[in-house]
């Protein structure tokens, strides 16, 4: 080899060939060490490569480009940057820019959450809780979770509050689901403060206190909770924590009803069928009753079997009535379970069968329903007779 000659190595950064005796890169200008780049010189390659990660995740500057996403994260996440390996993660469990695979998933944010990646000790948490990629396992959730919520990070308090007011992984206890939720809300964190909301309201772990449950219900429904939307519209409702005010009501009820909340869209059927906040329209009553009858919920689905019983806003339909009821009933709804017992007894919708119309009667008897044990009376005094 002759005096001047050259040998040549590939530039980490921008894989260009460069000589190897240069100290930086004359394409990207990524800087060489003789013996080696130092850590802080690697920690900058690293934070680097996630930062190139990112813009091709976002399309920031770049087209997007998951492929290359995935690329870079890895470059990053192989010199141990948390983040990236907390990425690399995600990327894994959505299946983006590479197979969806929850085991690499746990791998990766495993990677991460050793190091103290809050974010990642939660994504974790959040496996265990499910039984993606690894068994599901309470403890674990509970371990992890805390981690992260000890370094400040909402969304694993919101979660580890929910495990407390559960009992899951941990004895059941209100009081440490409030300490948590409380951690998370004041954060600003939506569910957390929706969450707070209703324990203030039911009084769990603390005294009840209507305001309280008022004011954070408001947090969240202003940043489009819908749970929380519904719950302050049920407390304009009923005058409970503020003054009845039924146009407030309407208000947030259609916020959460237009998310698809089923409960909201219950309740904005009743609104529009007694004409509270509104003008009475049954067939608005009827709109909203469907969408949460749809749903599968029990108390949409035996109130719209009473408007199709009654032929109120659409024409009378005994048997469609029949139907709904049926399906609340069978969820435990004693309304419907009382009033599908009486369409059994008089044949409306229905084969008669005073069989069936006993077995819904005590169905609805055992939860107290009034009138249900009357007519179960009734029918053992005629056969005494």
């Amino acid at each position: 080899m002759s005096q001047n000659s050259h040998t040549t190595e590939q530039c980490p950064y921008c894989a260009e060939e460069v000589y190897e005796e240069v100290i930086e890169c004359p394409h990207c200008g990524f800087s060489f060490d003789e013996e080696g780049p130092e850590e802080e010189s690697l920690d900058k390659e690293a934070e680097e490569y996630y930062d190139l990660g990112g813009m091709h995740r976002r399309g920031d500057g770049v087209p997007q480009d998951y492929e290359q996403a995935f690329y870079w994260y890895t470059k990053a996440a192989e010199q141990e940057h948390a983040n990236a390996q907390n990425n690399l993660g995600v990327m894994y469990q959505r299946g983006d820019g590479v197979p969806q695979d929850d085991e690499q998933a746990i791998y990766w944010y495993t990677k991460a959450a050793e190091q103290g990646d809050a974010i990642a000790q939660s994504n974790l948490g959040n496996m265990y809780r499910r039984g993606d990629g690894v068994p599901q396992d309470d403890e674990q959730v509970i371990y992890w979770y805390t981690k992260a919520a000890e370094q400040g990070y909402a969304k694993a308090q919101s979660n580890l509050g929910n495990m407390y007011r559960r009992g899951d992984g941990a004895p059941q206890d209100d009081e440490q689901a409030i300490y948590w939720y409380t951690k998370a809300a004041e954060q600003g964190l939506a569910n957390a403060q929706s969450n707070l909301g209703v324990m203030y309201y039911l009084g769990k772990g603390v005294p009840q206190d209507y305001k309280q449950a008022f004011y954070w219900y408001t947090k969240a429904a202003e940043q489009g909770d819908a749970i929380a939307q519904n719950n302050l519209g049920h407390m304009h409702d009923l005058g409970t924590g503020a003054p009845r005010d039924y146009k407030q009501a309407l208000y947030w009820y259609t916020k959460a009803a237009e998310q698809g909340y089923a409960i909201a869209q219950s309740n904005l059927g009743a609104m529009h069928r007694r004409g509270k906040g509104v003008p009475q329209d049954s067939e608005q009553a009827i709109y909203w009753y469907t969408k949460a009858a749809e749903q599968g919920y029990a108390k949409a689905q035996s109130n719209l079997g009473n408007m199709y019983r009654r032929g109120d806003g659409v024409p009378r339909d005994y048997k469609h009535a029949c139907y709904l009821y049926t399906k609340a009933a069978e969820q435990g709804n004693a309304w419907a379970q009382n009033n599908l017992g009486f369409m059994h007894a008089k044949g409306a919708g229905v084969l008669r069968s005073n069989e069936q119309a006993i077995y819904w009667w005590t169905k609805a008897a055992e939860q107290e329903f009034p009138g249900a044990q009357q007519e179960l009376d009734k029918i053992a005094l005629q056969k005494k007779q």
